[in-house]
């Protein structure tokens, strides 16, 4: 299997923050740009950047970015803001009613809805047997949605 290519506009954005030809961004400089680039706060850009770090080495790659861009881009700020919107409580976690509704209004790479039984799935599989869904479990859903292909 080929690997994808990574759009122009993605790679325009990574390259305005590499120094030296170095293909990644240690925190600091990938929090700089979530900021200037994505309008993020420091704290938002912060725990983008935890999520979004996958290998968990204190930098994030062109491939971690372009997930980043793929499944939260510009509406990062939306979708924090529907987090805390969807933690009715303040216990910071979201309420799973709440959730299955408002990702039922996400679409999809391709442009389509998620079903009923793919949001069942997922629901399930992030809020796991403690019934909760906090942040990170939050974007993780976001994420495998905007993923899905087909």
């Amino acid at each position: 299997m080929a690997a994808r290519k990574v759009p122009p506009e993605v790679q325009e954005i990574f390259d305005k923050y590499i120094h030296n030809f170095v293909r990644r961004l240690k925190k600091e400089d990938a929090c700089v740009m979530l900021q200037k680039e994505f309008n993020l706060s420091q704290e938002r850009a912060e725990h983008m950047f935890d999520f979004f770090d996958m290998d968990k080495n204190g930098a994030l790659s062109i491939w971690e970015f372009h997930q980043f861009y793929v499944c939260m881009g510009n509406s990062a700020n939306e979708y924090l803001d529907l987090f805390n919107k969807l933690d009715k409580d303040s216990s910071g976690h979201a309420d799973i009613g709440l959730t299955w509704e408002e990702l039922k209004k996400l679409t999809t790479q391709t442009g389509r809805h998620p079903t009923d039984e793919e949001l069942e799935q997922f629901i399930k599989g992030a809020a796991g047997q403690e019934k909760s869904i906090n942040l990170n479990k939050f974007i993780g859903l976001i994420s495998r949605i905007k993923q899905l292909r087909n």
